[in-house]
Order: C-alpha cells, then structure tokens, then sequence
C-alpha cells in the first residue's frame, strides 16, 4: 500500500493516520470521485494493534472479510470490589484489529485512494493548505483542499494547530492462551486500577487481558496486570505464556471543543469520540469516518454547510453518551485511593453494566 513519493502533490482530501477511522474516511471519499491521499507513520497499516479488538454486534457488516472475525461475544461478568459479579447481556464479535483496519483500508484503495505506509506528518500549514510528509527521508509536500484528521489521541495535526491535548489514560495489555471456551468478557473494577479497570476479552484460543489507568494515581500498569494474569492462570483459565505485549493512550476527556478546524475535520480518537468509560472507539471511528468523507465531498462539490453539518451530526449521535461518561469520570475521581473507591456503590455508579450509571442524580 504505497506508491513513489514525489516532491510535490496536490489532492482533494489528504486523510492523516490510517486506522479504521482514516480508512473509513478514505475510502468514503474516494466512492464519492475525490483524489484521496491517506498517510499512516506506521510500517504496517493496523499495527501496531493498541485495543481489545471488540465490535458490537451492528458493526458486524465490517467484520465480513476475510480473517476478520475470530469469535462472538455473549455477555460481561462486572466483577466489583466485594467480590459480588454481575452478569448482564453484551453481544459483540471479537476481531483481528488488524485484518479488520487492513480489509477497509483494501475497499478505500479498490475504488481509487492512494495509501502510503511509514509516512508520518511534519508539519502543517494550515493556512497555505499544505502539509509536509517524510516519505522515503524526503519531505513530500502535500496540497489538499481538505484534511481528515484521524491520527490518534496525540494527534500531530491538532498539534501543528496549536490545539490543546486530550486527556488520557494509559492502558496495557497482554495476549495469552485461553485454555477454555469463554464466550463471556470479564470486567474488574477496583481501586487497583484507578481511572479504569481491568479486562479479558477471549478470541478463540487467546485472551487479551489487560487494564487501563490514570497515571495521576497510577503510573506501573505492569504489576497490578501481571497479578491479575497470575490469578487467572491459578484459576486454570490462561496460560502463563504472553505472546504478545501492547499498550498505548485512550482519551477520556469526551468530544473535542471544535470537531472542524478550517478545512480540517477530526474524527476517531483524534475527535476525542472514544468512549471516556468503556474505551470502546473502533465504531465511533468508523461512523465518523465514513461522516467526514462524505461532508469533504459534499464541501467540494459545493455545499457551504457540509462541515458544519459534519460537527453537528457526531455531536448528535454521540455527545450525551460521551458528556454522561466524562461526568461520571469526574465523580469516580474524588475517590480514588479513599475506601469509597472499594465500594460497590461507588463502582457501580461508574460502570456501565449498571443502572446507577444512568441516573442523573449525584453520588
């Protein structure tokens, strides 16, 4: 997925950063008959992969390729500090994160985008409408008429605007033999793991068990995480063996304060659309994608509206979920590392499994 870099190029859309939201904007554009250019830093598009790698079930029609789907989730056991476990219905697929931003990434390049891989953003003249790639050691420069922002929570574009950062937490993961079927994820909430909480997701014959935190009180996710997987392993259902080490930032700070910059639209993590809860964002990248894409194409062929429409439509489909999220966020925070924090109250509250979390009233 490359091409040679030449010292100058001009495009409709240049897409920053090639995860499903990049690919999905990438490819939305393309379908629509614009020139797209996609750019990814990585030397693999969907590597490396940096999530739990679950669907919900909606987004079932992405997981259709070829290598996709590795097995369906039916439930989540919300185990909470007390010990009591809460089992509530979650259907979902597992995937290979990577097959599945590789199968969108194919689609965009079949109907006519350009994909270059280890190529990331230096820098960025918003103004000029150029932005300058490393490619290959050369500086490519790029003229766009418009730019999709989907590069992640630290995202360079937002930096060379001068945006302030999202807020994050960190998150660390292990990828482990499964020694049982297990069609369940099981959720940990504790104090052990502030600002977050610990998970197993199965996929056929692996796991991927790992934790999320605020580094404010907590900056070693190794122990805590290698605790759990030894617990696990004394309870007969992993493997001591990691096959596979990642880690990386979620933003939990909800929507950015603009989604539309100029002629720059931010979608997937880099909009800030990842839930600030749960950590999900493969769907919200997606649909915001597929959103921007289509708003670039309707801005070029003339539509005055169409980003504003763009910040409009994700605000609608998703800020109450993410404002509720953020708040309960705020409310978990006077507690951690107090005695409040290992409560079942206090966790439940905070937890999506619950109803507690849905209620308006404060804690």
């Amino acid at each position: 997925m490359s091409a040679a870099a030449d010292s100058i190029r001009s495009v409709d859309v240049l897409v920053v950063g090639l995860g499903p939201g990049g690919a999905s904007a990438a490819r939305t554009a393309a379908g629509a008959g614009l020139t797209v250019l996609g750019v990814e830093r990585n030397k693999m598009l969907g590597e490396p992969v940096q999530c739990a790698e679950f669907i919900p079930t909606p987004m079932g029609g992405y997981a259709r390729a070829e290598k996709v789907l590795l097995q369906r989730i039916t439930g989540m056991k919300s185990m909470l500090p007390s010990g009591a476990v809460h089992e509530s219905d979650f259907p979902g697929l597992m995937i290979n994160r990577a097959e599945f931003d590789r199968a969108i990434a194919r689609e965009a390049e079949r109907v006519g985008a350009e994909l270059w891989t280890r190529s990331p953003l230096v820098a960025l003249d918003a103004d000029a409408h150029i932005a300058s790639v490393r490619r290959d050691d050369v500086d490519v420069k790029i003229r766009y008429r418009v730019l999709i922002a989907a590069d992640g929570p630290h995202s360079p574009v937002a930096a060379c605007l001068g945006l302030a950062p999202l807020d994050v937490v960190q998150t660390r993961q292990y990828t482990v033999p499964l020694l049982r079927p297990y069609a369940d994820t099981d959720i940990w909430l504790s104090d052990d793991y502030p600002g977050g909480y610990a998970w197993l997701f199965p996929k056929g014959k692996l796991a991927n068990l790992g934790l999320g935190a605020d580094r404010r009180w907590e900056d070693n996710l190794k122990d805590p995480l290698g605790r759990l997987h030894r617990q696990l392993v004394d309870a007969g259902l992993l493997g001591e063996e990691i096959l596979y080490r990642t880690g990386g930032a979620i933003p939990v700070g909800g929507l950015r304060e603009r989604l539309v910059v100029g002629d720059v639209l931010f979608v997937g993590d880099a909009a800030g659309l990842t839930h600030p809860i749960t950590g999900a964002g493969i769907a919200a990248g997606v649909v915001s994608g597929e959103l921007a894409g289509k708003a670039a194409a309707a801005y070029l062929n003339g539509d005055a509206d169409a980003f504003e429409d763009y910040e409009e439509d994700v605000r609608d489909q998703f800020q109450t979920t993410l404002a509720r999220a953020v708040q309960r966020r705020r409310e978990l925070a006077q507690f951690w590392r107090t005695r409040s924090a290992n409560e079942d109250a206090t966790q439940r509250r905070g937890w999506i499994a619950f109803n507690e979390y849905f209620e308006s009233a404060a804690v």
